[in-house]
């Protein structure tokens, strides 16, 4: 597995300042955002200078865009506001070719009109599931003419909230454009963690297959998703990464959820649990 982060937890004046010191950390890949080169992250446009700029940048520090952030609620109850954000998402599908990455992650959304990792009782609707599926449809739709993957996440707090919605979604859609974002912290509902092999031997049982990126950070609690630097919390990351590494996942291994400060005490537990895998 290739271990790297999310390319805003090392914020940055720059583009380039922002990847020296990813690399400077020892990472070997990031999930980029568009932030982290001053724009949006769903820009309303990305010229072909500035995707030079960042293929360049990456090139040249030897670091890989292993996926870049789409992520925005795409069962919005503002319908307005989440069609520009399918446009904007066209927007960065189209440029990831020049930028250097075949991956956008997303979330598969909530019916909060505030906060889009914030969950609410109507998710667990039928209409709530049928239009989160005529969305993903939708974003499928770009992803298949563009030639990108849509990769969402299993979040507690969005419709898709376990694996085996996420089964039923991939299964609705039946596109090889759609994949997953595996993070065992993000799959624990109120009551699971004495269970938790079990909950995590279903959740690879149901995605394994289908996984596009994984990510590594921690929880503190069940009944959310987890907030904290890996190695921090609760979850079993001998058994985390064993399960991954079983599935036959060799790719990027993405720590999220922590501030800059807990990077290097993070990097040092992920690398130490991923050589015991060997």
């Amino acid at each position: 597995m290739q271990l790297g982060i999310f390319a805003k937890v090392v914020a940055r004046s720059s583009l380039e300042d922002n990847l020296d010191a990813i690399g400077a950390y020892g990472f070997e890949c990031v999930q980029y955002n568009m932030v982290c080169a001053g724009m949006p992250s769903l820009p309303d446009s990305i010229d072909d200078e500035l995707c030079s700029r960042i293929r360049t940048a990456f090139m040249a520090r030897g670091i890989t865009m292993a996926a870049i952030s789409g992520t925005f609620n795409i069962i919005d109850p503002d319908r307005e506001k989440r069609q520009s954000e399918f446009r904007r998402l066209g927007v960065l599908a189209a440029a990831c070719d020049k930028l250097g990455t075949s991956v956008i992650t997303l979330c598969s959304g909530t019916r909060d009109p505030d906060n889009m990792w914030r969950r609410h009782p109507d998710n667990d609707t039928p209409e709530a599931w049928k239009e989160m599926i005529a969305s993903m449809r939708q974003a499928v739709d770009i992803a298949e003419e563009t030639g990108v993957i849509m990769a969402f996440e299993p979040e507690v707090n969005n419709v898709v909230d376990s694996a085996q919605k996420g089964r039923r979604l991939l299964d609705e859609i039946r596109s090889p454009n759609l994949k997953v974002v595996m993070d065992g912290a993000n799959v624990f509902h109120k009551g699971d963690l004495q269970r938790m092999h079990d909950v995590l031997d279903d959740a690879f049982e149901n995605l394994g297959g289908d996984i596009a990126i994984a990510h590594a950070k921690d929880l503190s609690h069940d009944g959310d998703a987890g907030n904290q630097a890996a190695g921090t919390g609760v979850l079993d990351y001998d058994y985390y990464l064993s399960l991954l590494q079983k599935n036959g996942f060799d790719g990027p291994l993405i720590t999220h959820g922590l501030e800059e400060h807990k990077v290097d005490a993070c990097v040092v537990f992920l690398k130490d649990k991923l050589a015991r895998l060997n």
